[in-house]
């Protein structure tokens, strides 16, 4: 079983990037589970300072990307970056293990958020994550009106979650 930890870099409660972690969760093929994280703001602001005491939440975040085999990132743009709790939560991982060499897919629910992906891709790249091309999908979600129903039942979109899916459990295998 390949296990597989979803980040949202979102904390709104109606957030289209949380809803397509969700549908990818759904959709996962036999011997693939996708597990949602822990909601990255329950994180400290990054201090520093504060890394020795190494605060709990940041503890647990850890403990729960070195337990699974690959991470799954959706995050949307903020001001043409990548949003504040997404940047604070990997500032938090730069200096332990656990993006070393990890599986990496970005899930983007408005490709023409493309600058907060690029800027994300190289702080991923940065603290040595192997980004996983093949399991990377763009989809243009913003102001369609989407439920997870209505993703699920998109045969397109199954086909192409479920192969990025499948792509960062091979590349999690390696």
């Amino acid at each position: 079983m390949t296990t597989i930890l979803s980040l949202c870099g979102s904390l709104r409660a109606a957030s289209l990037n949380a809803m397509l972690l969700r549908v990818a969760a759904r959709l996962a093929p036999p011997g693939i589970a996708v597990i949602a994280g822990p909601s990255l703001g329950t994180l400290p602001l990054f201090n520093p300072d504060l890394e020795a005491g190494d605060p709990p939440a940041v503890a647990a975040l850890r403990s729960r990307i070195l337990a699974t085999d690959a991470l799954l990132i959706a995050s949307p743009e903020y001001a043409h970056g990548v949003s504040g709790v997404m940047k604070n939560a990997l500032d938090w991982m730069v200096g332990n293990e656990s993006f070393i060499d990890r599986p990496v897919a970005l899930l983007n629910a408005s490709p023409r958020a493309s600058i907060a992906q690029a800027a994300l891709r190289e702080t991923l790249a940065t603290m040595s994550a192997r980004i996983v091309d093949a399991a990377c999908v763009a989809v243009p979600l913003l102001g369609g009106g989407y439920s997870e129903e209505s993703l699920i039942a998109d045969a397109r979109l199954a086909a192409l979650l479920v192969s990025a899916l499948r792509a960062l459990a091979d590349a999690a295998a390696r």
